[in-house]
């Protein structure tokens, strides 16, 4: 119940993105906008016209006036996806964001007051990209106001079957109904290293319960890599 900056640390596929949603939807500002960017998704000569928005004329094919990402989420939450990914110019813009609490567009000379959390997610160690210089110090520091850690899927086996039961309710209907899993089969996935996390597992669940043309997941049903314990997983090629 803060508007508190958060830092969601983890590897790919952990959930960082949900846990975002869910500090978002359980704090005051979940009746307003919820807006993710990925940073790493988007060409570094266009993110910072996404975040800030510009003016007509601002640089070329800037046809019209563009709100940002900043604007859209205003009262609301903005998540930053891959912060890591930001070069060092637009470090600096989001820097102050933080500090003033406004936002200028690419082109304006007048900047606008935004009333805006952040979230932020990497799955890199900010702390050695601070000490190569990669990322501010000081826009650390502003980020990591409250650090979520998530775990990897493999120091979390206990969650694993709340999981599949979870990903086979979600994909019933590709599968033709709910189907359970044979203790055979959940021994595999309990045993299995998911260097892809929670989104390999789901991909995972999702495959099996398709093909499986019965209403019990075996061990055959489950993608090559996961039956013997010795499988080298796909994720890690």
């Amino acid at each position: 119940h803060t508007s508190a900056t958060v830092l969601i640390k983890g590897a790919s596929g952990t959930g960082k993105e949900l846990v975002a949603q869910a500090i978002h939807y359980n704090s005051p500002r979940k009746a307003r906008q919820f807006v993710p960017i990925n940073c790493g998704a988007i060409p570094k000569d266009l993110l910072e016209s996404e975040l800030f928005g510009h003016t007509r004329g601002a640089f070329t094919g800037a046809v019209a006036d563009k709100r940002g990402l900043f604007a859209e989420a205003n009262e609301g939450t903005l998540f930053l996806d891959e912060i890591s990914e930001l070069g060092q110019d637009v470090q600096g813009k989001l820097l102050r964001v933080l500090q003033e609490k406004e936002v200028r567009r690419v082109g304006d000379t007048r900047s606008e007051p935004v009333d805006i959390r952040i979230i932020a997610a990497t799955n890199r160690n900010l702390e050695d990209d601070v000490r190569t210089g990669r990322f501010r110090q000081d826009l650390y520091y502003r980020l990591n106001v409250i650090p979520i850690v998530l775990p990897d899927l493999r120091e979390h086996t206990e969650d694993i079957a709340l999981l599949v039961d979870h990903f086979l309710k979600k994909y019933a209907d590709e599968a033709g109904g709910i189907k359970r899993v044979s203790r055979e089969a959940m021994a595999a996935l309990v045993r299995h290293p998911w260097p892809g996390n929670v989104r390999e597992l789901e991909n995972a669940v999702e495959r099996s319960g398709i093909l499986c043309r019965g209403d019990e997941i075996g061990i055959e049903d489950l993608p090559p890599e996961l039956r013997s314990p010795g499988s080298v997983s796909l994720s890690r090629a």
